[in-house]
């Protein structure tokens, strides 16, 4: 089923339980490779969501600022986008062009995410693809302003929501994760995969 809420298009169940669980198994091999770690925002707070990527540059943050970098805090190399992941984008935004950059978000349970916007990338013309596996989240949508009003949605394991246009600078965030609503991860949580072009 597809939805049009506040110009966010949003794909219901898009992954069935099958392409889910491939995703996850994918999704821990990059893990192993640039571990999952805690960014510090500009004015030196720890971020409340552990995250990684994958592809040719990772998003990251620190006292300079957001930005994308080349290598994992590390020192190594980012993963290649996982397969399953690009065959959403390559069926719903582009099969020419891939995206440079897959954002890995972990959410436990008191995890939040306050209202932003996607604008570290060099060409809004290209869409943000989001992705969700484990449990469920409160997703809110805004305007291309912060404040106003707002819509908000539960999004459910294997969704997909795509910022494109009208809705590819507009504010959102997630405003809670309903802990247990979903068996796919072993320990719990909410996985988000944002795939954006970078150049």
């Amino acid at each position: 089923m597809q939805l049009y809420v506040r110009d966010f298009i949003v794909h219901k169940g898009y992954l069935d339980l099958a392409q889910q669980r491939n995703l996850v198994d994918e999704l821990r091999s990059v893990v192993r490779r640039a571990p999952l770690f805690r960014p510090l925002t500009p004015y030196g707070k720890p971020m409340r969501v552990q995250m990684t990527s994958a592809g040719r540059y990772g998003w990251y943050s620190d006292h300079r600022g957001y930005r994308y970098i080349e290598c994992h805090p590390s020192g190594g190399a980012w993963p290649n986008v996982p397969d399953t992941a690009l065959a959403v984008w390559s069926k719903l935004i582009s099969e020419q062009r891939q995206p440079d950059c897959c954002l890995i978000n972990f959410y436990d349970q008191d995890s939040r995410m306050g209202m932003h916007q996607d604008k570290d990338e060099a060409d809004f013309s290209w869409p943000v693809l989001s992705i969700s596996l484990g449990d469920e989240a409160l997703f809110r949508m805004g305007n291309d302003k912060r404040g106003g009003s707002t819509e908000s949605l539960w999004l459910h394991s294997g969704d997909i929501v795509i910022m494109a246009g009208a809705a590819r600078l507009k504010y959102h965030g997630i405003d809670r994760i309903r802990s247990g609503s979903s068996g796919l991860l072993t320990k719990g949580g909410r996985i988000n995969l944002t795939l954006r072009v970078v150049d």
